[in-house]
């Protein structure tokens, strides 16, 4: 029987344990695919996914189900493998597209930190990743279906992998101004998404990088 995802949602919450086995298996190999490419590393991209369950476990109180499970599975995915390309002297710029306060999946409620908080700045979080998201997605679609895969592998090199302006130019042999412009197209994009979504206080700076 194909069993939904809300469907598995409800087994994992009431702590069944084959449908957390289910979820597992249904996106463990894509979340490994997903990790390993961008870091070449199969052992290190195994446990980028293993703290994803956990951080999607953590973070499972708060979690609004308006947002596809992939999505949101992914998003943790990230925000994991970003921590991961610090560790290894990366610029990891994606973390700023996937913004949480700790740098990864929300954590749980401290001492210092209630609990309204907490779900205050996840549902934020979630919003401001669907918006995002959904724009590069877009963007990312109509690129690929114009074939314009020069401004694929750009966006790909310097807001997933985190590289400058000039190693992203001398990697696919172009200028750094078309280096440049490529980034300025996709931060201008994001900044209308967010704009017309009304989010605020989305940190743009660093993502800007060494334009």
């Amino acid at each position: 029987m194909n069993v939904s995802d809300s469907q598995l949602l409800v087994g994992v919450r009431r702590g069944e344990a084959t449908a957390w086995e289910s979820l597992i298996r249904r996106y463990e190999g894509r979340l490994q695919a997903f990790v390993e490419v961008r870091l070449s590393d199969h052992n290190t991209a195994q446990d980028v996914v293993q703290e994803t369950f956990l951080g999607f476990l953590t973070s499972l109180p708060n979690y609004d189900e308006q947002t596809p499970l992939e999505s949101f599975l992914f998003a943790i995915a990230a925000h994991k493998l970003t921590d991961a390309l610090r560790r290894t002297g990366r610029r990891p710029a994606l973390s700023l597209l996937l913004p949480t306060e700790s740098g990864g999946a929300p954590e749980p409620a401290g001492r210092d930190r209630k609990a309204s908080s907490l779900a205050r700045s996840a549902e934020r979080n979630t919003v401001i990743e669907r918006v995002l998201g959904e724009c590069m997605r877009g963007l990312v679609q109509s690129w690929y279906s114009r074939g314009e895969f020069e401004r694929l592998k750009c966006v790909e090199l310097l807001f997933v992998l985190g590289w400058s302006n000039k190693d992203v130019a001398e990697k696919l042999e172009i200028s750094e101004q078309s280096v440049a412009n490529h980034k300025s197209f996709v931060i201008q994009k994001l900044k209308a998404a967010a704009t017309t979504a009304r989010l605020r206080d989305v940190e743009w700076s660093q993502l800007a990088g060494d334009e």
